[in-house]
């Protein structure tokens, strides 16, 4: 056996025996055979077909004859993929909330909140409201109102929060709306919606909501992220960055990661989210690292502006179909600049979500400016490269200028290539055709900087092999179609990429993103023997079956966390 992993806090080891013997005990020495092994193409065992795990890592991988395997098993072993931008606390949320996804009228709507009150008697109440997540109003022809919640006599009176499909507006009932000041004040950087009613209140101005929501307490909490790793785990995830948890939070998921109980079983490398988003909260957080890999606090998650679909995205010039608005900053750019500095000079990964194209260059002028401050001796570049990692997150769309500066400073870009797809019935008209062309949804000219690929999960299906398949066809992985009329083949089909740098983008580059590549995203000796076990070679599928890939198996240091019935 290996030495309990420890909990480094602040340069504090405490050994936790209980972690060590939850995902080594009974592991060690174990091999096991496929009908092939997907090892790095550079390794020097391409046709590997079995390797051994021994304290929770791989040991010894390589090409066996047939009378030298033991355990051999059906299928063949991927590295575990890991998502680079999630959120496991609201996915969990979402996965006991109304799904509203694809909901193309109010009477869909109302139906699945009913269906949902059905099978949850109770709910709705002022201590648990009714969430949910998926509205869209360019397919509800429209921006919702509360009066529109209240057309069914079950509806009347509940408690009502449903997020929109980016999760950067909400939609609220009469009753919440009677929790809340008669005359709400314009609030920078969010917008209240007004007309054709109230009831949408759309980033900053969402903040005015959830002061008055009762949050789930650490019970309901605890029981979210397990429902969300076992789902995870079903579709091939070993671990994700989690792209913004609160104090309280993060202090929740030490809790269960280093609790034999608890049913934590993902690798999470969790962004600090500060209480009041877009400040400076060092003293609320605390370092921690988990030598077995569960659990990683070291970056923080900034916010520069809103989501592209509520014209939220700050943008440069107007927008094309709203040419009296470029959208909002969520804070302004010198404050962008001062916290990057100062998070920076505190130890964090500096990780700042941008969208917009102004967005974007706000971000990367302010992390420049934490850069100068961290490496004033040091090539920008190479100290970026080596030890800060600074990320932008989202990275939609990027002025020809400020792409080429990204790469001058080796800034990651952080993307999910299912948002291109989604977003693609709509983008041009936002954007306009030159802004798409030159600037929107950049995946093959950013491969060298090694982007991060991820969902954004609960705003996209949390399914890797989605995201994969979009990547690579830039077409819808629901439909197998692409999104605008004339779209032919896929949207922007000149930014996809090839299906080994999809599998990099969902394997080895989250771990590079979140400096675990030593040890993560990879079959190799030394590395945590993480791996999925799929029915085919990815390699040998038809394009189009690789969005109904289904996983047989999911491993997370040499301990099996999913089995397909």
């Amino acid at each position: 056996m290996s030495p309990h992993p420890p909990i480094v806090r602040w340069g504090l080891v405490l050994p936790l025996a209980a972690v060590a013997l939850a995902f080594y005990l009974g592991l060690d020495d174990q091999t096991y055979c496929y009908q092939g092994v997907k090892t790095p193409a550079w390794s020097e065992t391409p046709s590997a077909n079995c390797f051994t795990v021994q304290d929770g890592k791989f040991f010894d991988v390589s090409a066996r004859a047939q009378a030298n395997q033991v355990n051999v098993q059906q299928g063949f072993a991927y590295p575990g993929l890991w998502d680079g931008h999630g959120h496991l606390l609201q996915y969990g949320e979402f996965l006991h909330s109304v799904d509203l996804f694809g909901s193309e009228s109010f009477d869909e709507v109302r139906g699945r909140l009913l269906g949902y009150l059905d099978r949850n008697p109770g709910v709705g109440g002022k201590d648990e409201w009714v969430r949910g997540i998926g509205w869209d109003q360019m397919a509800l022809g429209g921006m919702p109102t509360a009066d529109m919640l209240e057309s069914d006599p079950r509806l009347q009176g509940l408690y009502i929060m449903l997020d929109r499909v980016d999760v950067h507006c909400i939609w609220v009932s009469k009753a919440v709306l009677a929790l809340l000041p008669d005359d709400i004040p314009d609030i920078p950087g969010g917008e209240i919606v007004r007309h054709p009613g109230m009831g949408v209140f759309c980033d900053n101005a969402m903040d005015v909501v959830m002061a008055v929501w009762p949050r789930p307490g650490p019970e309901k909490k605890k029981e979210f992220v397990r429902s969300a790793m076992k789902d995870l785990h079903s579709v091939g995830l070993v671990g994700m960055h989690d792209a913004g948890v609160m104090p309280d939070d993060l202090k929740l998921y030490e809790e269960m990661a280093t609790s034999e109980e608890d049913g934590w079983t993902a690798r999470v490398y969790a962004m600090v989210e500060c209480k009041e988003r877009n400040t400076f909260c060092p003293d609320d957080v605390q370092k921690v690292e988990l030598d077995n890999g569960l659990l990683s606090i070291r970056s923080v998650k900034l916010f520069a502006d809103g989501a592209l679909g509520s014209w939220g995205s700050a943008m440069i010039e107007p927008y094309s179909d709203r040419p009296d608005t470029t959208g909002s900053l969520l804070v302004n750019a010198s404050t962008l600049t001062s916290l990057a500095r100062q998070w920076a000079a505190a130890g964090y990964q500096v990780n700042i979500h941008a969208i917009g194209d102004l967005a974007n260059r706000l971000a990367i002028d302010a992390m420049e400016a934490a850069l100068k401050d961290v490496c004033p001796k040091d090539s920008l570049l190479a100290c970026q490269t080596a030890a800060h990692r600074f990320r932008i997150e989202h990275a939609q769309i990027i002025h020809p200028d400020d792409q080429a500066r990204m790469f001058e400073l080796g800034i990651i870009p952080s993307i999910q290539p299912t948002h291109a797809t989604s977003d693609s019935a709509y983008a041009g008209l936002r954007l306009g055709e030159e802004r798409v062309k030159t600037e929107a949804y950049r995946m093959r000219s950013v491969w060298g900087l090694g982007p991060v690929l991820g969902s954004d999960f609960p705003v996209e299906p949390a399914n890797p092999f989605a995201g994969i398949y979009a990547a690579v066809t830039r077409r819808k992985p629901d439909t197998g179609t692409a999104g605008p009329p004339g779209s032919g083949e896929g949207w922007c089909v000149d930014e996809a990429l090839d299906l080994e740098q999809a599998l990099h983008g969902f394997t080895a580059a989250p771990a590079r993103g979140a400096f675990l590549e030593e040890v993560a995203g990879r079959i190799e000796k030394g590395m945590w023997a993480d791996w999925i076990v799929l029915d085919e070679r990815l390699e040998d599928m038809e394009v189009d079956d690789i969005r109904r890939v289904r996983v047989r198996e999911t491993w997370v240091g040499g301990r099996r966390v999913f089995k397909r019935e």
